[in-house]
């Protein structure tokens, strides 16, 4: 059964994640805390499907309120087919962090399973430039088979200083049909690099609390507890662009 193979592969590419890479999630864990006990914000950027990574962990029940994602519609498949030819677009990174207000000392999280495409690169060479200590989510095995597009031959890999491998295979599709010209299918990126950032995010919740720093939480809007949201969003909106006024 072809669901259960799925779900089987997925569970098996997740626990490979907690056995390898749960150190270097603590570092960016670290990293990303101590910017926050400091006043700073988490920025998050991811381009393609990477862009749901980014997404998943902003302005959401349960998350941090101080997360910046770097949310750009010509970059997200809701502008299909040019969102890939976009992200291989040299330059186009400087106009985009540009919009964003990055501070040194603050982190930035860049998502891409292949970590080969102008843009997310050089976002990540931008915040670097910025002071920001810059954390890469990338299938190592994907990264490591293509070349890449970059005019200086980098990869995402190459530019971060922390690597967190998603563990995925590359081509991203994890099963294939029977047959002698087998069809992949079964992606795995956008559900482990979720399961990465909240990783992350529980850590860097625990080492807060472990510090006697209260962590900035949303809570549900549909619950008690959620008129804190509020301040909460005047506290960050100068910071965390698409907030609305609070």
């Amino acid at each position: 059964m072809s669901a259960l193979s799925y779900w089987q592969t997925v569970q098996a590419t997740s626990t490979a994640i907690a056995d390898t890479q749960s150190e270097v999630i603590r570092q960016a864990a670290q990293a990303i805390a101590g910017s926050i006990e400091r006043g700073g914000v988490l920025h998050v950027f991811g381009s393609g499907h990477s862009h749901m990574i980014a997404e998943d962990v902003f302005y959401r029940a349960g998350g941090l309120a101080c997360v910046d994602a770097m949310l750009e519609f010509p970059l997200m498949e809701l502008n299909v087919g040019r969102s890939t030819e976009m992200e291989r677009l040299h330059g186009y990174a400087e106009v985009l962090v540009s919009g964003y207000r990055l501070e040194a000392g603050e982190v930035a999280v860049v998502v891409s399973n292949s970590g080969i495409n102008a843009v997310p690169i050089e976002v990540a060479q931008a915040c670097k430039r910025k002071g920001l200590t810059v954390v890469a989510i990338v299938s190592k095995r994907h990264s490591e088979s293509v070349s890449s597009r970059h005019r200086d031959g980098l990869k995402l890999a190459d530019v971060a200083d922390l690597v967190i491998d998603n563990c995925g295979v590359p081509g991203d599709a994890a099963l294939a049909t029977a047959g002698a010209s087998p069809v992949r299918f079964g992606p795995t990126s956008t559900l482990t690099g979720i399961l990465i950032m909240q990783m992350i995010v529980a850590e860097v919740v625990s080492l807060l609390d472990s510090l006697g720093a209260k962590p900035p939480m949303f809570q549900s809007a549909n619950g008690p507890g959620a008129e804190g949201n509020a301040d909460l969003m005047r506290a960050y909106q100068s910071r965390v662009r698409y907030f609305p006024k609070a």
